[in-house]
């Protein structure tokens, strides 16, 4: 019994305090132990198999235990794991720089490890940016409600979400909130983009106001995740960059999530055709191997920081800066989806399972069913209080990792996942929501 489930369950819930996570929830909620992956499934140590509907939270791209990644991983690791950024270099970072410098139409790539240290870099540049120029009154951000950034202290300041951030609210420096351009929020008979542009209003009021004042608008492109998947239409960041450019405020575009093709193009952004001046990039970046995450910003905002004076200069820093394992993970990444046609055969993948999730958007307990790239989502019209653990409890019975937001079911798998097996967890999810136990 040493190594079954039961035994690494009792281990975990003694030794590791779990993210996101009221651990006395655990008493009744069961810890999963996964023993390994393969392709899209987790295997428990039983044998059980789950099928990863959430990428591990929205990180893995091309599978686990991915043949290809573990042998660039692995050639990286008999070379060089890791040196220090600070007056070194090394050729995965040098590569990955150049390449997403091209992908991007941004320059200079700023490292982190993680989501919120993006954002955390792209404020900080942000605000130190108009400070360089003589404009340190441009101090203040705005960000969307509903909005989810990370949480560390600056990336939490411009999160909209209370869970996360009431507590901690008298840490936290004030930004401003304008409006979501969730089409779920439309009135009867409102367009999503004729909803988006009512929304960009209400950011140009704010910056009429406000503007002489502001650094930087912080974005979600095309999805907030942590909304409930909430879903806009392009106009809204077209009219943004618009109006960014007439109040000189930058635009910070949040890719973390929805960046590496989750949206059904390689970034989001490009489906409203605009360049932002600050783009962050993490999650499926070294496709779910490791951690990593970069900034990339304008020549403009580079040459500010370009300077004989060392506190003109930008002295954020991490450890594992520019990690060689890391990035050469991400340069993986990047071929796979430049060999194997990754977009195109999402785009393919989509359009076979149409039908499937045509039907079950026509179950009588389905609203707002909704579809972008590779991100089905869909609201729970009755769900009763503690309705997204039932459901994810219920789904992990027949073999399916989800975790609803509220009465949020979505679905974001690895691209690896096939045409059968996305019918199959459209079929589960029907089933799941004709059952008592999922109210």
């Amino acid at each position: 019994m040493q190594h079954s489930n039961d035994a690494w369950l009792a281990r975990s819930r003694k030794a590791v305090w779990h993210p996101c996570t009221q651990m006395k929830r655990h008493e009744t909620l069961p810890i999963v132990p996964i023993e390994r992956g393969e392709g899209a499934w987790l295997i428990d140590f039983e044998g059980r198999r789950y099928l990863d509907g959430v990428s591990s939270w929205w990180v893995n791209l091309f599978g686990h235990a991915n043949p290809r990644m573990n042998a660039a991983i692995l050639d990286q690791m008999n070379r060089l794991e890791h040196v220090i950024l600070a007056g070194f270099t090394q050729r995965p970072v040098v590569e990955l720089s150049e390449q997403l410098a091209e992908l991007t139409g941004l320059g200079h790539a700023f490292y982190g490890s993680d989501g919120a240290s993006a954002t955390e870099i792209a404020l900080k540049m942000s605000f130190h940016y108009w400070r360089n120029t003589g404009c340190a009154q441009k101090n203040e951000f705005v960000s969307l409600e509903n909005s989810y950034h990370g949480e560390t202290l600056g990336a939490l300041s411009v999160t909209d979400v209370p869970l996360f951030r009431d507590t901690y609210a008298p840490l936290l420096r004030p930004s401003h909130r304008v409006a979501s351009p969730d089409w779920r929020l439309a009135e009867p008979g409102e367009t999503p983009e004729a909803y988006a542009l009512r929304a960009a209003a209400n950011l140009e009021a704010l910056l009429i106001e406000r503007g002489a004042q502001i650094a930087a608008v912080i974005v979600e492109p095309l999805c907030q995740g942590a909304a409930g998947m909430a879903m806009y239409h392009p106009a809204y960041l077209t009219r943004v960059r618009a109006l960014c450019d007439e109040y000189e405020v930058h635009l910070i575009a949040d890719e973390i999530a929805m960046g590496f093709g989750r949206t059904g193009t390689f970034f989001a952004c490009e489906q409203a055709g605009v360049r932002p001046d600050f783009i962050c990039l993490s999650k499926g970046i070294t496709g779910g191997y490791l951690p990593l995450s970069v900034v990339l910003t304008t020549d403009q905002i580079y040459g500010a920081f370009y300077d004989d004076d060392v506190t003109r200069g930008f002295l954020h820093s991490h450890s594992y800066t520019g990690n060689a394992l890391a990035c050469r993970a991400a340069l993986e990444v990047l071929a796979i989806f430049r060999d194997d046609d990754v977009l195109s055969a999402n785009r393919h993948k989509a359009a076979e399972v149409a039908s499937d999730f045509a039907r079950l958007a026509a179950h009588p307990r389905v609203k707002n069913a909704r579809h972008m790239g590779m991100i089905w989502a869909f609201e729970v019209v009755d769900a009763q209080a503690g309705f997204s653990g039932r459901f994810f409890s219920a789904a992990l019975e027949q073999g399916l990792l989800v975790r609803p937001v509220n009465n949020t079911v979505y679905l974001m798998p690895p691209y690896v996942v096939t045409v059968a097996e996305l019918r199959a967890v459209f079929d589960t999810i029907s089933t799941l929501l004709d059952t008592d136990a999922c109210r």
